[in-house]
């Protein structure tokens, strides 16, 4: 028996009707005429239909003769052709033409699937074309077993939109509503997430509304209307989500939102750089953005939001129904967690150098390292806001991200910066705390391969070469790249060999060290399904801190059955004191033992939990 159809209904693009026809649809209200042009495998020229145009704005032509798998064009009145900018698939990339995609013709298998509470998430983030070395939706789906084994829930997966080239980080997308052809077809990609879910997997996709990339955004060409010149960013003028004209940009990215939600039967979302979009209206777009999922998809459903801002601004993590979970990257963790295992202080990690195990400690207990607070790194402006009242699962810590590993000039990952017991004690505290903990693809076995930046502006050699050179000259500020050849030796983001130098190498899963990390990262990931899941609902207000070192912490979470409680010596400093609890020993380092505890020692780099049972009458 077939199973569900899963369709989004929205005003923008190409629509399969009840007859079979298509309805062709543009948003442009600047342009007095647009043709629709029609490819034909057998026709000697492309077939050319005029749009009508109404009053507000749009291009409309039904086309009797079109059907799933048209190709077509808009053709502008100066004789640009341009895709569709809601094109669902460009099979030739983001300059060739749109092909018609009908939704209802994928037979999901998945039908029973609701999701998963957001207590139980264990991200993983990957990136589509590096994480195997066939680089496309099918690579992912072939390890969907492995990942559901080490202790995975959520996958996390790194923007998919068509974006310029056959190789790039996804965030120089172009057409928001097409998977990119380089990884497959949207069948594909609705295949993955079908596997996954018959997993047990939820799927999280990674969406940029915050900007274009700069080569195949032709919206710039036929509707200005789309971008508001009040709002000036690093990518040129802002999107217009506060402007005249706005609502059906505001709409554009709802019904992208929703698209992926419905279509694609994804779990939820990941908005990235929130920060980065300008917005004046109230309620702002990603408010709006928030609410439209909880009253469509979210009803019936577990979908879950997260975010990445900059700004730490709790409110958007308030107010979360049952079904669902809105979370944000905490880049305070990290960044307190990354100072304490390699000791750098260059950057943003200036602003957690003086105490880093103070920053960690604020961070576990109440949300935020930074909460209003002024920021030395940004000049002394207040950043954040108070986040005390939110429980831990509205937080998400992580170790490294595509970001953080990524940003750095040669791409290093923390196995590669730290020691092997500076990692297994940071990697136990990121994977037991009540906070959902994020790998990055390949962390959990300490993947060799660096992550560096890459992309493919081969059809555009200036801005190929603007874009090797902008990255060599971001790194001029700090010391170590002061001298030019120094940075000449950065690897060029457009070499196919940058690229290549990060798809992950899966056969050192069976060679130490690689498997020895393996096996700590399954054995806490199981603990965690066992021990800590269960219980993250229960906890009780903020977690207890106690300073025991210059390096050590306590800190004890209350929950509904007892008391869960961290031990931590993240330095290399001699042992500290440190009074054992009386309940049960969760885990502990390899160099802290019970013996080790019940002296009352705590030596460098070492971390252990425990579970006190409340008595029960």
């Amino acid at each position: 028996m077939d199973g569900a159809r899963h369709t989004h209904p929205m005003p923008f693009g190409a629509a399969v009707r009840d007859d079979g026809g298509v309805s062709f649809r543009l948003w442009a209200p600047s342009l007095p005429t647009v043709l629709l042009r029609i490819e034909s495998d057998g026709a000697a020229e492309p077939a050319e239909f005029p749009m009508l145009k109404s009053a507000d704005g749009w291009h409309r032509r039904d086309l009797a003769t079109a059907g799933p798998d048209t190709r077509y064009h808009f053709l502008l009145p100066e004789g640009l052709l341009v895709p569709d900018p809601a094109s669902r698939r460009n099979p030739t990339g983001v300059h060739g033409a749109s092909q018609v995609v009908d939704p209802a013709a994928f037979a999901w298998t998945d039908t029973g699937w609701r999701g998963r509470p957001w207590e139980a998430a264990v991200i993983y983030e990957l990136h589509v074309g590096t994480f195997t070395p066939s680089g496309g939706f099918a690579g992912v789906e072939a390890r969907l077993d492995y990942l559901a084994g080490i202790g995975v829930t959520v996958l996390e997966i790194m923007p998919v939109a068509a974006f310029p080239g056959r190789r790039g980080w996804g965030y120089d997308g172009v057409l928001p509503f097409a998977p990119d052809a380089s990884y497959g077809a949207p069948e594909d990609f609705k295949r993955l997430i079908a596997a996954a879910h018959a997993r047990g997997l939820m799927v999280i996709l990674d969406v940029v509304y915050n900007h274009f990339g700069p080569e195949g955004n032709y919206l710039h060409c036929y509707c200005p209307e789309f971008f508001n010149p009040a709002h000036h960013t690093p990518w040129g003028a802002a999107i217009n989500f506060d402007g005249a004209h706005a609502r059906t940009v505001r709409d554009f990215f709802i019904h992208n939102a929703l698209y992926w939600l419905e279509e694609f039967h994804l779990d939820g979302l990941r908005l990235d750089a929130i920060h980065a979009i300008c917005d004046d209206s109230t309620p702002d777009i990603v408010t709006e953005i928030r609410d439209a999922i909880r009253t469509g998809p979210g009803r019936d459903r577990h979908v879950h939001l997260i975010l990445e801002n900059d700004k730490n601004q709790a409110h958007y993590l308030e107010s979360q129904p049952r079904q669902d979970g809105v979370a944000q990257w905490n880049d305070d963790i990290h960044h307190a967690l990354h100072v304490i295992a390699t000791g750098e202080s260059d950057g943003y990690y200036a602003d957690y150098a003086d105490d880093p195990i103070a920053h960690l400690a604020r961070c576990l207990a109440t949300g935020f390292a930074w909460q209003g607070e002024p920021s030395p790194f940004r000049g002394g402006a207040p950043r954040g806001e108070p986040s005390d009242h939110l429980p831990p699962t509205a937080f998400i810590n992580f170790l490294q991200t595509h970001d953080q590993v990524g940003n750095r000039a040669f791409g290093e990952r923390l196995g590669q910066l730290a020691a092997s017991d500076t990692l297994a004690a940071v990697t136990a505290v990121l994977l037991l705390a009540p906070q959902p903990p994020l790998l990055f693809m390949g962390e959990e076995f300490a993947a060799a391969q660096p992550f560096l930046y890459f992309c493919d502006f081969a059809e555009n050699p200036a801005l190929a070469q603007a874009v090797t050179e902008g990255r060599r000259r971001e790194f001029a500020q700090f010391k170590r790249f002061a001298d030019p050849a120094v940075r000449e030796r950065i690897p060029d983001p457009n070499a196919v060999g940058t690229f290549a130098a990060c798809v992950l190498d899966w056969s050192a899963l069976e060679r130490p060290p690689h498997s020895q990390v393996l096996l700590l990262c399954r054995h806490l990931l199981q603990l965690r399904q066992q021990e800590i899941v269960p219980r993250i609902a229960g906890i009780v207000g903020n977690a207890a801190v106690t300073r025991i070192g210059r390096r050590a912490l306590r800190l004890r979470w209350t929950c509904r059955d007892g008391l869960l409680d961290l031990h931590a010596n993240l330095g290399p400093q001699e042992a500290v004191t440190a009074r054992a609890p009386a309940g049960r020993l969760l885990f502990a380092t390899a160099n802290c033992g019970t013996e080790t505890l019940a002296g009352g020692r705590l030596p460098p780099w070492s971390v252990a939990w425990h579970f006190t049972e409340t008595p029960t009458a």
